[in-house]
């Protein structure tokens, strides 16, 4: 009993050092953005304001989700990366995605957004791409994702494909 304990013990602590070790990563240096300088940064972080997230939501128009069940989500998720824009007097949140995992074989990404006045710019493929390397460096093989219709084509070219050997996404949902 006490091998298996500190199996799963060491999986949640090996998650937990790469987020205190994780440093930001410079995707693009001194983009102009309606006048402002502002370099781009991806983090691998599990400390996200929900303010600024909800702010980042609502720049793309999705539904208001209650932020106390964001919190869960949050907390429930194998892994979050963000991307932010600095300039020399702010931070903003400008691109997020989450993933849960089985902590094996499977993640599903969820929730990937980029905030509209910084998309077209590479920054979601680079969002995915690092979220595929990080579940990959944790040996998860099998990645999902559920798309809108408009959004296929962009994840087809990250490698992703729809209804792999016929497979459909079933739900249930309460009445």
């Amino acid at each position: 009993m006490i091998f298996w304990q500190s199996f799963f013990y060491y999986k949640k602590q090996d998650k937990n050092y790469y987020y205190r070790n994780n440093k930001n990563i410079l995707l693009i240096k001194n983009l102009n953005n309606k006048g402002k300088i502002v370099d781009i940064y991806l983090s691998i972080s599990n400390n996200i304001n929900l303010y600024d997230l909800e702010k980042l939501c609502d720049s793309v128009g999705w539904v208001r989700r209650p932020l106390k069940k964001i919190k869960i989500a949050l907390n429930n998720s194998f892994l979050i990366a963000c991307i932010f824009a600095y300039n020399s007097s702010q931070k903003k949140l400008i691109g997020f995605a989450r993933a849960t995992s089985d902590n094996s074989f499977n993640a599903t990404i969820w929730d990937v957004v980029i905030h509209p006045e910084f998309q077209g710019k590479g920054l979601g493929k680079a969002l995915i791409n690092q979220i595929i390397k990080q579940l990959r460096y944790y040996d998860i093989s099998t990645i999902t994702l559920f798309a809108d219709p408009q959004v296929i084509k962009f994840y087809n070219h990250l490698g992703f494909i729809v209804d792999p050997d016929g497979v459909k996404g079933m739900f249930w949902y309460p009445l």
